[in-house]
């Protein structure tokens, strides 16, 4: 119970900063202060989600960053996935998992994409 409260109020600072953020601290980050609010209510483990489903498909971590406005759409579209157990249940095969076990992915097509340039 404690942890759970003690969660609630790092949340609400976090929300208290992003709150504090100038727009031309938004315009550094390169996204609007609802994405940031976005970003803090997604579970914490979004970006180490996408970086190994795109390893699946053969995409660096360095390689999804690259473009950062497409690399904050997968985190968003990651972060809205309603199948998080069929994601870790793949995730968990590690090296063994493949791209044809990611049907429910709603980022398959963009990974897919950047693994054929």
């Amino acid at each position: 119970m404690f942890e759970r409260i003690r969660s609630l109020i790092d949340r609400l600072h976090e929300v208290q900063e992003v709150n504090s953020l100038s727009d031309r601290d938004l315009d550094d980050l390169g996204m609007s202060r609802e994405q940031v609010l976005g970003f803090l209510r997604m579970p914490r483990d979004i970006s180490e989600r996408v970086a190994a489903m795109g390893k699946i498909f053969g995409l660096s971590e360095v390689e999804l960053k690259r473009d950062h406005s497409q690399w904050v759409d997968l985190l968003t579209v990651c972060g809205q996935c309603a199948d998080r157990a069929a994601c870790a249940h793949v995730l968990a095969k590690g090296d063994k998992a493949q791209p044809s076990e990611t049907h429910f992915c709603g980022n398959r097509a963009t990974f897919g994409t950047l693994s054929a340039q």
